[in-house]
């Protein structure tokens, strides 16, 4: 079962999602799982909003482990390279005690179709934040807009194949592994 839970909140996190895989989501309550962590509702509350929250968590870190490479890259860095340094990032949010978890909670998600809508939010509002993030550096339309799209798309595959059954490779290995497949697709030959 899921191993990634530093401090509390990781242990809500990891308690609920056992009691979702178990009991199922809808059937799980807060005080269900507050009680499993041996914690109460009211510190359950301090760290999330309400049970679907215990899934989606952390939407600001996430979004930041895309922008602040984008930010931070030396002026006159072209807007592909932005983006695999965006992705290069992504290998510290999914390192490897995180790729159980990570894949229990995608069961649960693929389960329910209001969560997975839910995710696919998440991704259009992490597209949006890229794409302001290019602008800001100058990045001009569609460029900017195709490039977001582009690093939603190699993210998007390289974290399906990440949790992915059988598959040991690190995440940055494998976003690697698609970019380099998407510069073959537009520049054959390279």
């Amino acid at each position: 079962m899921a191993r990634w839970q530093p401090g509390t909140r990781g242990r809500l996190q990891a308690t609920a999602l056992r009691l979702f895989a178990t009991q199922g989501y809808d059937e799980t309550t807060v005080a269900e799982i507050a009680a499993a962590a041996e914690v109460t509702e009211r510190t359950f509350f301090r760290h999330f909003a309400d049970k679907r929250e215990v899934l989606f968590a952390g939407q600001d870190d996430f979004t930041a482990m895309f922008t602040n490479p984008i930010e931070q890259a030396p002026d006159g860095t072209a807007p592909f390279e932005l983006v695999r340094r965006a992705l290069d990032a992504a290998g510290a949010f999914f390192p490897e005690d995180r790729r159980t978890w990570s894949r229990e909670r995608q069961v649960v998600i693929d389960a329910h179709p209001a969560l997975g809508e839910r995710e696919l939010g998440k991704l259009a509002g992490l597209k949006v934040h890229i794409g302001d993030a290019l602008r800001d550096r100058g990045v001009p339309e569609p460029a900017a807009t195709m490039a977001a799209e582009t690093a939603i798309t190699v993210f998007h595959l390289s974290f399906a194949q990440w949790i992915a059954d059988g598959e040991d490779r690190p995440f940055g290995a494998i976003a690697a592994e698609r970019l380099d497949a998407l510069t073959s697709l537009v520049h054959p030959g390279r």
